[in-house]
């Protein structure tokens, strides 16, 4: 019989730590475990860190000028000069033929807008406006809610549990915990309101890559998908509907990017990139 080959190795001629005991106590156990080359070096935190700052101050720097009669270019443009005065690199700008350098995503799009002189942002609306950096190579990766002017209170309460859910999953996110705890936490929030969490999309590892694994699923059962190790970094970033969790790609969009709500309804989504501790998530992208 052909043995499965194992994620995890010792590093040779060095005694076993913590950690090392810890990862091979659950890969034999069956649970899938991360490589070592997803628990990041000291130098390569801090390079991620830095991009972090970067790219909370282009947020903040979005958050300072955003109102009705803006329009979506008009936000892409305040990134991109605030990347380039800053010798940073927006990551969405020619990825996989995405055409703009941030993703701006209002109502009922889930995800992936992309910004246009023609979308004029409205009193009313709600916009997810997601960005990730690159500075020196490490990748920083994040998305706000902001409601324009005054919107319904249906709106209102859906941005909010969009944001509790992103807190919850990170309270959920422990050490040698599992990917699974952060979704179940976060689906049994979204239940109490009936709302749906999309399944199509997910949080994903980041750093040293735009994506890498694990796979940060909003849904799930406890005690699956990847172990959560100190050193790894990954982002949560639950998209909620206020209607069915089901979605699908704008026909109207000659790029194939934008990711609307079946039902049309409007949804909401926040996104932290975080760097698993021997005590919990540091958010990183504050």
């Amino acid at each position: 019989m052909k043995l499965k080959k194992k994620r995890w190795h010792a590093i040779p001629g060095q005694p076993l730590t913590d950690m090392d005991k810890q990862v091979m106590f659950w890969e034999n156990k069956g649970k899938l475990v991360p490589t070592r080359d997803l628990i990041k070096t000291p130098e390569q935190i801090e390079g991620i860190r830095r991009s972090g700052v970067v790219n909370t101050g282009v947020l903040d720097e979005v958050a300072k000028h955003i109102r009705a009669g803006m329009s979506t270019l008009e936000i892409d443009e305040i990134c991109m000069n605030y990347c380039k005065e800053r010798n940073a690199t927006p990551a969405c700008l020619n990825y996989e033929g995405f055409p703009k350098s941030v993703c701006t995503s209002i109502n009922e799009v889930v995800c992936h807008g992309i910004p246009k002189a023609e979308d004029v942002l409205e009193e009313g609306d709600i916009i997810n406006v997601d960005f990730t950096t690159i500075l020196d190579g490490y990748y920083a990766d994040a998305s706000r809610m902001f409601i324009i002017g005054k919107t319904t209170p249906e709106k209102e309460q859906l941005v909010r549990v969009a944001k509790e859910c992103l807190e919850i999953g990170m309270e959920a996110a422990k050490p040698y915990a599992f990917v699974g705890d952060i979704g179940h936490a976060i689906e049994k929030h979204c239940k109490k309101y009936h709302y749906g969490v999309v399944r199509d999309l997910c949080g994903h590892g980041v750093g040293l890559k735009f994506h890498e694994e694990p796979e940060v699923c909003h849904y799930g059962h406890r005690g699956t998908g990847m172990l959560l190790v100190p050193g790894m970094v990954f982002t949560i970033e639950p998209m909620i509907n206020m209607g069915t969790w089901r979605v699908f790609i704008d026909g109207d969009d000659p790029y194939g990017w934008e990711v609307i709500s079946e039902d049309e309804l409007p949804s909401a989504q926040w996104e932290h990139t975080l760097l698993m501790t021997e005590h919990g998530v540091e958010i990183l992208t504050y």
